[in-house]
């Protein structure tokens, strides 16, 4: 009997804790006390990814560097090994200057431009689907 009871004010108490926390709220109510930015943020919260879902050069360039193995390092908004893409196109401005110099670092390899973890050379990969996933990394700006 004494387990009963202590299990249900365990119950009872969860349920309060969950219910004050905003478990048992109706999003129906019109008489919400939500400000207006709070509700406007969800579009600038927005996954980078969600964002240019439907742009070619983000699918062809997500599926090339997904089959080159890219995403063991790298994330596009979290950092990982290396630098998530976010980061390298807020670093770098997209142009053909850019686009050559991170081709060549991706085929070459190298070191230093993000600290000492080196960023191994891919000699084997084709400079055409660098490119492609060059300027896939370098569309991500926040």
């Amino acid at each position: 009997m004494k387990l009963i009871k202590s299990l249900s004010m365990g119950v009872i108490a969860l349920s309060a804790i969950a219910y004050s926390c905003g478990g048992g709220s109706n999003s129906s109510d019109s008489g919400s006390n939500t400000p207006p930015a709070a509700t406007t943020s969800t579009a600038e919260s927005v996954s980078l990814e969600d964002k240019y879902k439907d742009d070619p050069v983000f699918v062809a360039g997500s599926a090339k560097a997904k089959e080159a193995g890219c995403t063991a390092c790298h994330m596009v908004e979290r950092k990982i090994v290396g630098p998530s893409y976010a980061d390298v196109a807020a670093k770098y401005e997209n142009n053909a200057e850019n686009l050559e110099l991170l081709t060549s670092h991706v085929i070459n390899g190298n070191v230093g431009v993000w600290g000492e973890v080196p960023m191994p050379a891919h000699p084997h990969l084709a400079k055409e689907d660098v490119e492609t996933i060059v300027k896939y990394v370098l569309l991500l700006k926040k």
